[in-house]
């Protein structure tokens, strides 16, 4: 389910997010989710949709955490103020994201 549009054409709100992430960190993976489903009737949910993003990117090597998530909000800065209520980033540099395939593996 689609919580909302990108504004006034007919782009879903997912692909406005996937797009604006590509153009700004270029990652090597991007999975988006959009969880506003499992959050209807929340409060909050009437304000834009619940979203999940997982993205390995080398512009976050050597970033702490919060760095990383600071620079994806920037991507989405206008979303995250009308569309976007909720948004749980998990964000990886590329030398991280291979250690972690490598832990899953064991």
């Amino acid at each position: 389910m689609e919580s909302g549009l990108a504004g006034a054409g007919s782009v879903p709100l997912s692909a406005e997010i996937e797009a604006r992430v590509r153009a700004a960190l270029s990652p090597d993976l991007l999975k988006l989710r959009d969880d506003s489903a499992l959050h209807a009737g929340h409060a909050g949910a009437r304000e834009g949709g619940h979203y999940y993003i997982e993205i390995v990117s080398a512009r976050f090597a050597g970033l702490p955490r919060v760095a990383r998530h600071r620079l994806v909000y920037d991507a989405l800065a206008d979303l995250m103020k009308k569309g976007i209520h909720a948004l749980a980033i998990e964000a990886r540099a590329p030398d991280e994201q291979q250690n972690k395939v490598h832990e899953q593996r064991r």
